[in-house]
Protein backbone atom coordinates (compact mmCIF):
# COMPACT_ATOMS: atom_id res chain seq x y z
CA UNK A 1 0.00 0.00 0.00
CA UNK A 2 1.41 3.37 -0.94
CA UNK A 3 1.06 6.52 1.06
CA UNK A 4 -1.55 9.14 0.23
CA UNK A 5 0.11 12.49 -0.47
CA UNK A 6 -1.54 15.50 1.13
CA UNK A 7 0.89 18.11 -0.10
CA UNK A 8 -0.43 21.26 -1.75
CA UNK A 9 -0.14 21.87 -5.44
CA UNK A 10 3.20 23.36 -6.54
CA UNK A 11 1.70 26.83 -6.89
CA UNK A 12 0.32 26.86 -3.32
CA UNK A 13 2.09 29.09 -0.79
CA UNK A 14 4.26 27.46 1.83
CA UNK A 15 2.93 27.21 5.35
CA UNK A 16 4.46 29.49 7.91
CA UNK A 17 4.34 29.18 11.68
CA UNK A 18 1.81 32.00 12.06
CA UNK A 19 -0.35 30.80 9.17
CA UNK A 20 -0.38 27.23 10.47
CA UNK A 21 -1.22 28.39 13.99
CA UNK A 22 -4.13 30.45 12.72
CA UNK A 23 -5.57 27.62 10.63
CA UNK A 24 -4.91 24.86 13.14
CA UNK A 25 -4.89 26.55 16.53
CA UNK A 26 -7.41 29.33 16.03
CA UNK A 27 -9.93 26.99 14.44
CA UNK A 28 -9.64 24.65 17.39
CA UNK A 29 -9.91 27.63 19.73
CA UNK A 30 -13.28 28.45 18.23
CA UNK A 31 -14.35 24.81 18.44
CA UNK A 32 -13.33 24.53 22.08
CA UNK A 33 -14.90 27.89 22.89
CA UNK A 34 -18.20 26.28 21.92
CA UNK A 35 -17.54 23.31 24.15
CA UNK A 36 -16.37 25.28 27.17
CA UNK A 37 -19.34 27.64 27.19
CA UNK A 38 -21.65 24.64 27.14
CA UNK A 39 -19.76 23.03 30.02
CA UNK A 40 -19.86 26.23 32.07
CA UNK A 41 -23.53 26.76 31.29
CA UNK A 42 -24.19 23.18 32.40
CA UNK A 43 -22.54 23.96 35.72
CA UNK A 44 -24.05 27.40 36.29
CA UNK A 45 -27.29 27.96 34.34
CA UNK A 46 -28.72 24.83 32.72
CA UNK A 47 -29.87 23.12 35.94
CA UNK A 48 -32.41 25.93 36.41
CA UNK A 49 -33.20 26.58 32.72
CA UNK A 50 -33.56 23.04 31.39
CA UNK A 51 -33.80 20.80 34.50
CA UNK A 52 -35.74 22.85 37.10
CA UNK A 53 -37.50 19.85 38.67
CA UNK A 54 -34.25 18.67 40.34
CA UNK A 55 -32.40 20.20 43.27
CA UNK A 56 -29.24 22.13 42.44
CA UNK A 57 -26.63 19.37 42.79
CA UNK A 58 -28.71 16.68 41.09
CA UNK A 59 -29.69 19.14 38.38
CA UNK A 60 -26.02 19.81 37.77
CA UNK A 61 -25.42 16.06 37.52
CA UNK A 62 -28.19 15.73 34.90
CA UNK A 63 -26.87 18.77 33.00
CA UNK A 64 -23.41 17.19 32.91
CA UNK A 65 -24.99 13.99 31.60
CA UNK A 66 -26.48 16.03 28.75
CA UNK A 67 -23.04 17.56 28.24
CA UNK A 68 -21.58 14.07 28.00
CA UNK A 69 -24.11 13.06 25.36
CA UNK A 70 -22.14 15.04 22.80
CA UNK A 71 -19.22 12.70 23.31
CA UNK A 72 -21.31 9.75 22.14
CA UNK A 73 -21.25 11.12 18.59
CA UNK A 74 -17.56 12.02 18.59
CA UNK A 75 -16.18 8.59 17.56
CA UNK A 76 -18.70 8.43 14.70
CA UNK A 77 -17.69 11.91 13.60
CA UNK A 78 -14.04 10.95 13.83
CA UNK A 79 -14.56 7.87 11.64
CA UNK A 80 -16.78 9.54 9.02
CA UNK A 81 -14.90 12.83 8.73
CA UNK A 82 -11.55 11.07 9.08
CA UNK A 83 -12.50 8.75 6.22
CA UNK A 84 -13.07 11.62 3.83
CA UNK A 85 -10.07 13.47 5.23
CA UNK A 86 -7.88 10.56 4.16
CA UNK A 87 -9.68 10.05 0.87
CA UNK A 88 -10.10 13.61 -0.43
CA UNK A 89 -7.91 15.74 1.82
CA UNK A 90 -7.89 17.78 5.01
CA UNK A 91 -9.16 21.14 3.81
CA UNK A 92 -12.80 20.36 2.97
CA UNK A 93 -13.32 18.46 6.21
CA UNK A 94 -11.83 21.22 8.37
CA UNK A 95 -14.17 23.78 6.83
CA UNK A 96 -17.15 21.44 7.24
CA UNK A 97 -16.50 20.74 10.92
CA UNK A 98 -16.43 24.44 11.78
CA UNK A 99 -19.66 25.14 9.89
CA UNK A 100 -21.50 22.35 11.71
CA UNK A 101 -20.03 23.34 15.05
CA UNK A 102 -20.91 27.01 14.64
CA UNK A 103 -24.45 26.33 13.48
CA UNK A 104 -25.29 23.99 16.36
CA UNK A 105 -23.76 26.38 18.90
CA UNK A 106 -25.83 29.30 17.61
CA UNK A 107 -29.00 27.20 17.76
CA UNK A 108 -28.35 26.20 21.38
CA UNK A 109 -28.46 29.90 22.19
CA UNK A 110 -31.92 30.05 20.57
CA UNK A 111 -33.49 27.14 22.48
CA UNK A 112 -36.61 27.80 24.57
CA UNK A 113 -36.45 27.01 28.29
CA UNK A 114 -38.19 24.14 30.08
CA UNK A 115 -40.81 26.53 31.44
CA UNK A 116 -41.83 27.38 27.85
CA UNK A 117 -41.96 24.02 26.00
CA UNK A 118 -41.50 21.46 28.76
CA UNK A 119 -39.50 18.29 28.13
CA UNK A 120 -38.93 19.26 24.49
CA UNK A 121 -36.35 21.80 25.67
CA UNK A 122 -33.82 19.32 27.12
CA UNK A 123 -34.50 16.93 24.22
CA UNK A 124 -33.53 19.61 21.69
CA UNK A 125 -30.51 20.49 23.83
CA UNK A 126 -29.25 16.91 23.74
CA UNK A 127 -29.91 16.68 19.98
CA UNK A 128 -27.77 19.74 19.30
CA UNK A 129 -25.08 18.38 21.59
CA UNK A 130 -24.97 15.25 19.45
CA UNK A 131 -24.48 17.39 16.33
CA UNK A 132 -21.72 19.33 18.09
CA UNK A 133 -20.05 16.10 19.09
CA UNK A 134 -20.14 14.72 15.56
CA UNK A 135 -18.39 17.82 14.22
CA UNK A 136 -15.86 17.88 17.03
CA UNK A 137 -15.03 14.25 16.30
CA UNK A 138 -13.42 15.23 13.02
CA UNK A 139 -12.13 18.67 13.98
CA UNK A 140 -9.31 17.92 16.39
CA UNK A 141 -7.59 15.25 14.32
CA UNK A 142 -7.59 17.23 11.10
CA UNK A 143 -6.39 20.42 12.76
CA UNK A 144 -3.61 18.54 14.55
CA UNK A 145 -2.46 16.86 11.34
CA UNK A 146 -2.33 20.14 9.46
CA UNK A 147 0.29 21.30 11.96
CA UNK A 148 2.20 18.01 12.19
CA UNK A 149 2.36 17.31 8.46
CA UNK A 150 3.59 20.80 7.61
CA UNK A 151 6.13 21.16 10.42
CA UNK A 152 9.93 21.17 10.18
CA UNK A 153 11.25 17.75 11.23
CA UNK A 154 12.41 18.92 14.65
CA UNK A 155 9.29 20.99 15.42
CA UNK A 156 6.42 18.52 14.97
CA UNK A 157 5.66 18.62 18.66
CA UNK A 158 5.42 22.41 18.67
CA UNK A 159 3.39 22.71 15.47
CA UNK A 160 1.13 19.85 16.53
CA UNK A 161 0.55 21.62 19.84
CA UNK A 162 -1.10 24.57 18.08
CA UNK A 163 -4.39 22.75 18.57
CA UNK A 164 -3.59 22.35 22.27
CA UNK A 165 -2.81 26.05 22.57
CA UNK A 166 -6.08 26.66 20.74
CA UNK A 167 -7.85 24.72 23.48
CA UNK A 168 -6.38 27.10 26.03
CA UNK A 169 -7.34 30.15 24.00
CA UNK A 170 -10.86 28.85 23.42
CA UNK A 171 -11.21 28.07 27.10
CA UNK A 172 -9.96 31.55 27.97
CA UNK A 173 -12.43 33.33 25.67
CA UNK A 174 -15.29 31.03 26.61
CA UNK A 175 -14.65 31.44 30.33
CA UNK A 176 -14.18 35.18 29.90
CA UNK A 177 -17.47 35.51 28.00
CA UNK A 178 -19.35 33.65 30.71
CA UNK A 179 -17.64 35.64 33.43
CA UNK A 180 -18.99 38.83 31.90
CA UNK A 181 -22.58 37.58 31.70
CA UNK A 182 -22.48 36.34 35.31
CA UNK A 183 -21.90 39.94 36.38
CA UNK A 184 -25.50 40.63 35.41
CA UNK A 185 -28.38 40.01 37.85
CA UNK A 186 -29.37 36.37 38.29
CA UNK A 187 -32.76 36.95 36.67
CA UNK A 188 -31.16 38.38 33.53
CA UNK A 189 -28.57 35.58 33.42
CA UNK A 190 -31.18 32.84 33.42
CA UNK A 191 -33.63 34.69 31.19
CA UNK A 192 -31.42 35.71 28.26
CA UNK A 193 -27.80 36.59 29.10
CA UNK A 194 -26.55 32.99 29.03
CA UNK A 195 -27.52 32.87 25.35
CA UNK A 196 -25.13 35.65 24.29
CA UNK A 197 -21.90 33.56 24.45
CA UNK A 198 -23.57 30.89 22.27
CA UNK A 199 -24.64 33.44 19.67
CA UNK A 200 -21.18 34.98 19.71
CA UNK A 201 -19.57 31.55 19.26
CA UNK A 202 -21.72 30.80 16.24
CA UNK A 203 -20.64 34.06 14.60
CA UNK A 204 -16.95 33.72 15.49
CA UNK A 205 -16.79 30.37 13.73
CA UNK A 206 -17.17 32.28 10.45
CA UNK A 207 -13.71 33.75 11.03
CA UNK A 208 -12.22 30.27 11.20
CA UNK A 209 -14.12 29.20 8.10
CA UNK A 210 -12.65 32.10 6.10
CA UNK A 211 -9.13 31.21 7.30
CA UNK A 212 -9.50 27.54 6.42
CA UNK A 213 -11.05 28.23 3.04
CA UNK A 214 -7.72 29.88 2.15
CA UNK A 215 -5.66 26.85 3.09
CA UNK A 216 -3.25 25.59 0.40
CA UNK A 217 -4.95 23.12 -1.95
CA UNK A 218 -3.89 19.50 -1.61
CA UNK A 219 -3.14 16.99 -4.28
CA UNK A 220 -6.05 14.56 -4.21
CA UNK A 221 -5.00 11.04 -5.02
CA UNK A 222 -7.90 8.90 -3.93
CA UNK A 223 -6.66 5.97 -5.99
CA UNK A 224 -3.67 5.69 -3.64
CA UNK A 225 -5.71 5.72 -0.44
CA UNK A 226 -7.32 2.60 1.08
CA UNK A 227 -10.97 2.17 0.19
CA UNK A 228 -11.84 2.18 3.91
CA UNK A 229 -8.95 3.87 5.76
CA UNK A 230 -10.15 2.99 9.26
CA UNK A 231 -10.23 -0.75 8.46
CA UNK A 232 -6.78 -0.55 6.91
CA UNK A 233 -5.55 1.22 10.05
CA UNK A 234 -6.98 -1.45 12.35
CA UNK A 235 -5.31 -4.14 10.26
CA UNK A 236 -1.94 -2.39 10.06
CA UNK A 237 -1.71 -0.70 13.48
CA UNK A 238 -3.96 -2.63 15.93
CA UNK A 239 -1.68 -2.25 18.95
CA UNK A 240 -1.08 1.44 18.40
CA UNK A 241 -4.79 2.08 18.03
CA UNK A 242 -5.69 0.38 21.30
CA UNK A 243 -2.95 2.18 23.18
CA UNK A 244 -3.90 5.52 21.60
CA UNK A 245 -7.48 5.02 22.83
CA UNK A 246 -6.10 4.46 26.33
CA UNK A 247 -4.00 7.63 26.15
CA UNK A 248 -7.02 9.63 25.02
CA UNK A 249 -9.24 8.08 27.70
CA UNK A 250 -6.83 8.92 30.49
CA UNK A 251 -6.09 12.43 29.33
CA UNK A 252 -9.70 13.43 28.61
CA UNK A 253 -10.81 12.14 31.99
CA UNK A 254 -8.20 14.28 33.72
CA UNK A 255 -8.82 17.30 31.50
CA UNK A 256 -12.58 17.47 31.96
CA UNK A 257 -12.28 17.01 35.70
CA UNK A 258 -9.76 19.83 35.71
CA UNK A 259 -11.80 22.21 33.54
CA UNK A 260 -15.49 21.40 34.10
CA UNK A 261 -15.89 19.70 37.49
CA UNK A 262 -13.69 22.28 39.19
CA UNK A 263 -16.25 24.99 38.37
CA UNK A 264 -18.90 23.10 40.33
CA UNK A 265 -16.44 22.31 43.10
CA UNK A 266 -15.52 25.95 43.67
CA UNK A 267 -19.18 26.93 43.86
CA UNK A 268 -19.94 24.08 46.28
CA UNK A 269 -17.15 25.44 48.47
CA UNK A 270 -18.73 28.87 48.64
CA UNK A 271 -17.11 30.76 45.79
CA UNK A 272 -19.42 32.89 43.66
CA UNK A 273 -19.98 32.03 40.01
CA UNK A 274 -17.86 35.01 39.00
CA UNK A 275 -15.01 34.02 41.34
CA UNK A 276 -15.11 30.45 40.07
CA UNK A 277 -14.92 31.61 36.47
CA UNK A 278 -12.09 34.04 37.22
CA UNK A 279 -10.14 31.12 38.65
CA UNK A 280 -10.75 29.28 35.38
CA UNK A 281 -9.51 32.31 33.44
CA UNK A 282 -6.25 32.26 35.41
CA UNK A 283 -5.91 28.54 34.71
CA UNK A 284 -6.58 29.01 30.99
CA UNK A 285 -3.89 31.67 30.70
CA UNK A 286 -1.39 29.39 32.45
CA UNK A 287 -2.36 26.46 30.20
CA UNK A 288 -1.97 28.49 27.00
CA UNK A 289 1.50 29.68 28.03
CA UNK A 290 2.65 26.25 29.22
CA UNK A 291 1.57 24.30 26.11
CA UNK A 292 4.27 25.54 23.67
CA UNK A 293 6.94 25.20 26.35
CA UNK A 294 5.97 21.56 26.99
CA UNK A 295 5.76 20.85 23.27
CA UNK A 296 9.24 22.26 22.65
CA UNK A 297 10.53 20.15 25.52
CA UNK A 298 9.05 17.06 23.83
CA UNK A 299 10.84 18.00 20.59
CA UNK A 300 14.12 18.02 22.51
CA UNK A 301 13.66 15.20 25.03
CA UNK A 302 10.93 13.03 23.58
CA UNK A 303 7.18 12.68 23.89
CA UNK A 304 7.11 9.94 26.51
CA UNK A 305 9.10 11.69 29.29
CA UNK A 306 6.94 14.82 29.09
CA UNK A 307 3.63 12.93 28.91
CA UNK A 308 4.42 10.49 31.71
CA UNK A 309 6.09 12.91 34.11
CA UNK A 310 3.43 15.57 33.62
CA UNK A 311 0.58 13.10 34.10
CA UNK A 312 1.97 11.68 37.34
CA UNK A 313 2.59 15.17 38.71
CA UNK A 314 -0.93 16.22 37.72
CA UNK A 315 -2.58 13.29 39.48
CA UNK A 316 -0.52 13.80 42.62
CA UNK A 317 -1.23 17.52 42.75
CA UNK A 318 -4.99 16.96 42.85
CA UNK A 319 -4.63 15.91 46.49
CA UNK A 320 -3.07 19.33 47.15
CA UNK A 321 -5.45 21.24 44.91
CA UNK A 322 -8.56 20.52 46.96
CA UNK A 323 -7.18 21.74 50.32
CA UNK A 324 -5.86 24.90 48.64
CA UNK A 325 -9.30 25.70 47.24
CA UNK A 326 -11.02 24.77 50.51
CA UNK A 327 -8.94 27.36 52.37
CA UNK A 328 -10.91 30.22 50.75
CA UNK A 329 -7.75 32.26 50.30
CA UNK A 330 -8.13 33.63 46.77
CA UNK A 331 -4.38 33.82 46.11
CA UNK A 332 -3.89 30.17 47.07
CA UNK A 333 -6.95 29.09 45.11
CA UNK A 334 -5.62 30.92 42.05
CA UNK A 335 -2.26 29.22 42.50
CA UNK A 336 -4.05 25.86 42.64
CA UNK A 337 -5.85 26.49 39.35
CA UNK A 338 -2.66 27.74 37.69
CA UNK A 339 -0.64 24.69 38.71
CA UNK A 340 -3.37 22.24 37.71
CA UNK A 341 -3.42 23.75 34.23
CA UNK A 342 0.36 23.90 33.86
CA UNK A 343 0.62 20.21 34.72
CA UNK A 344 -2.34 19.37 32.47
CA UNK A 345 -0.52 21.10 29.60
CA UNK A 346 2.31 18.54 29.72
CA UNK A 347 0.40 15.58 28.25
CA UNK A 348 -1.93 17.73 26.15
CA UNK A 349 0.92 19.54 24.39
CA UNK A 350 2.47 16.26 23.27
CA UNK A 351 -0.59 14.17 22.46
CA UNK A 352 -1.35 15.55 18.95
CA UNK A 353 2.14 14.78 17.65
CA UNK A 354 2.60 11.66 19.81
CA UNK A 355 -0.57 10.00 18.50
CA UNK A 356 -0.32 11.30 14.94
CA UNK A 357 3.24 10.01 14.64
CA UNK A 358 2.13 6.45 15.36
CA UNK A 359 0.28 6.04 12.03
CA UNK A 360 1.08 6.08 8.33
CA UNK A 361 -0.05 8.96 6.12
CA UNK A 362 -2.64 7.00 4.13
CA UNK A 363 -4.80 6.35 7.20
CA UNK A 364 -3.56 9.00 9.62
CA UNK A 365 -6.68 11.20 9.72
CA UNK A 366 -8.96 8.23 10.35
CA UNK A 367 -6.57 6.69 12.88
CA UNK A 368 -5.94 9.74 15.05
CA UNK A 369 -9.59 10.87 14.93
CA UNK A 370 -11.13 7.48 15.70
CA UNK A 371 -8.74 6.62 18.54
CA UNK A 372 -8.69 10.02 20.21
CA UNK A 373 -12.45 10.53 19.97
CA UNK A 374 -13.22 7.04 21.24
CA UNK A 375 -11.02 7.71 24.25
CA UNK A 376 -12.63 11.13 24.64
CA UNK A 377 -16.10 9.58 24.61
CA UNK A 378 -15.17 6.99 27.22
CA UNK A 379 -13.23 9.40 29.41
CA UNK A 380 -14.23 13.01 28.78
CA UNK A 381 -17.88 12.19 28.18
CA UNK A 382 -18.25 10.68 31.64
CA UNK A 383 -15.62 12.57 33.65
CA UNK A 384 -17.68 15.51 34.93
CA UNK A 385 -20.70 13.30 35.62
CA UNK A 386 -18.67 10.62 37.40
CA UNK A 387 -16.71 13.17 39.42
CA UNK A 388 -19.91 14.90 40.53
CA UNK A 389 -21.48 11.55 41.43
CA UNK A 390 -18.41 10.59 43.47
CA UNK A 391 -18.49 13.96 45.16
CA UNK A 392 -22.10 13.32 46.19
CA UNK A 393 -21.42 9.69 47.18
CA UNK A 394 -18.53 10.73 49.45
CA UNK A 395 -20.74 13.35 51.14
CA UNK A 396 -19.01 16.32 49.48
CA UNK A 397 -15.55 14.96 50.23
CA UNK A 398 -13.26 15.24 47.15
CA UNK A 399 -11.20 12.15 48.02
CA UNK A 400 -13.24 10.05 45.58
CA UNK A 401 -12.53 12.50 42.77
CA UNK A 402 -8.82 12.41 43.61
CA UNK A 403 -8.74 8.61 43.45
CA UNK A 404 -10.70 8.65 40.19
CA UNK A 405 -8.10 11.03 38.74
CA UNK A 406 -5.33 8.71 39.90
CA UNK A 407 -6.84 5.74 38.06
CA UNK A 408 -7.19 7.77 34.85
CA UNK A 409 -3.58 8.94 35.17
CA UNK A 410 -2.39 5.34 35.57
CA UNK A 411 -4.19 4.29 32.37
CA UNK A 412 -2.64 7.23 30.50
CA UNK A 413 0.88 6.49 31.75
CA UNK A 414 0.77 2.76 30.97
CA UNK A 415 -0.62 3.29 27.46
CA UNK A 416 1.86 6.07 26.68
CA UNK A 417 4.68 3.83 27.84
CA UNK A 418 3.54 1.14 25.39
CA UNK A 419 3.64 3.42 22.33
CA UNK A 420 6.74 4.04 20.20
CA UNK A 421 8.95 7.03 20.91
CA UNK A 422 8.76 8.93 17.64
CA UNK A 423 10.13 12.42 18.15
CA UNK A 424 13.22 11.80 16.00
CA UNK A 425 11.67 9.58 13.35
CA UNK A 426 11.61 11.43 9.99
CA UNK A 427 8.13 12.40 8.86
CA UNK A 428 8.40 10.21 5.76
CA UNK A 429 9.00 7.12 7.93
CA UNK A 430 6.21 7.60 10.46
CA UNK A 431 3.97 4.56 10.71
CA UNK A 432 6.39 2.28 8.84
CA UNK A 433 7.77 -1.00 10.13
CA UNK A 434 11.31 -1.55 11.38
CA UNK A 435 13.53 -4.17 9.80
CA UNK A 436 16.73 -5.42 11.39
CA UNK A 437 17.00 -2.36 13.58
CA UNK A 438 16.61 0.19 10.80
CA UNK A 439 13.63 2.13 9.59
CA UNK A 440 12.06 0.45 6.57
CA UNK A 441 11.62 3.04 3.85
CA UNK A 442 8.75 2.43 1.42
CA UNK A 443 9.68 2.95 -2.21
CA UNK A 444 7.41 5.95 -2.66
CA UNK A 445 7.38 7.26 0.89
CA UNK A 446 7.98 10.96 1.25
CA UNK A 447 6.99 13.79 3.60
CA UNK A 448 3.25 14.36 3.51
CA UNK A 449 3.14 17.99 4.58
CA UNK A 450 3.62 21.23 2.76
CA UNK A 451 7.26 21.44 3.76
CA UNK A 452 9.25 18.47 2.48
CA UNK A 453 12.45 19.45 4.27
CA UNK A 454 13.34 20.74 7.68
CA UNK A 455 14.86 24.09 8.30
CA UNK A 456 17.58 22.13 10.08
CA UNK A 457 19.15 19.75 7.51
CA UNK A 458 21.75 18.51 9.96
CA UNK A 459 19.01 17.43 12.32
CA UNK A 460 17.30 15.65 9.43
CA UNK A 461 20.54 13.86 8.51
CA UNK A 462 21.08 12.72 12.09
CA UNK A 463 17.48 11.58 12.39
CA UNK A 464 17.62 9.51 9.22
CA UNK A 465 20.62 7.61 10.52
CA UNK A 466 19.01 6.53 13.79
CA UNK A 467 16.74 3.56 14.33
CA UNK A 468 13.95 3.81 16.89
CA UNK A 469 11.96 0.94 18.38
Amino acid sequence: MTETDHRPSPKAPLATTARTFFISGFGTALEFYDFIIYGLAAAIVFPAVFFPSFDRTVGTLVAFAAFGSGFVARPLGGIVIGHFGDRIGRKAMLVLTLLIMGGSTFLIGCLPAYDTVGVAAPVMLVALRLVQGFAAGGEWGGASLFGIENAPEDRRGLWGSFTSAGIGIGSLFGTGAFTLVTLLPEEALQAWAWRVPFWLGGLLVLVGVVARSRMPHEERRTDRAPRVPILAAVKRHPRQMLLAIGVAFGYNTLAYIGTIFTVTYAEERGYTSTESLLLQVAGSVAFTIAVPAMALLSDRRGRKPVVITGTLAYAAFFFVYFPLVDGHVLVLATLAYVLVNVLMAAPQACIPAFLGEQFSAATRYSSISATYQTGAALGGGTAATAATALFIAYDNDPIGVGLYSGVAALVLVLCAWGLRETFRVPTAHLGTDTVAGTVATPARARPVGIRSQSRHPRADQRASQIAYP
